[in-house]
């Protein structure tokens, strides 16, 4: 249940970001799919491109973090589920502000679980 409820409360965040940043478009019906692949792209591929990129994280203090959330947006953006990122800028504010919406999230659903 509580999977269930974080994946449509990140489908609205996606809808947000839609309606916040210029260049970011979403669909209602198809942005569940988008938040689906975005989530699992986070789990699964955000960590191996981290590791591969250590030394630049390292150097950059953590900033190229920035640089592999924006990648991973467009490119979900790329796959026509419901979300269109039109551009680097959009991806990389897009990913920003998806970031912050989900880590008031995050923080919601961990007050409600205690």
């Amino acid at each position: 249940m509580f999977l269930l409820i974080r994946w449509l409360l990140n489908a609205v965040a996606l809808l947000i970001v839609a309606n916040i940043i210029p260049g970011v478009d979403a669909v209602f019906p198809n942005v569940l799919i988008a938040a689906l692949v975005l989530g699992i792209a986070n789990a699964i591929i955000r960590p191996i491109l981290i590791i591969l990129t250590l030394p630049l994280e390292i150097i950059t203090l953590g900033l190229f973090t920035f640089v592999i959330n924006a990648a991973l947006f467009w490119g979900v953006g790329q796959l026509g589920l419901g979300l269109t990122v039109h551009g680097v800028w959009p991806a990389f504010w897009g990913a920003l502000v998806l970031s912050i919406i989900s880590f008031f999230i995050s923080r919601l659903l961990a007050a409600a679980r205690v």
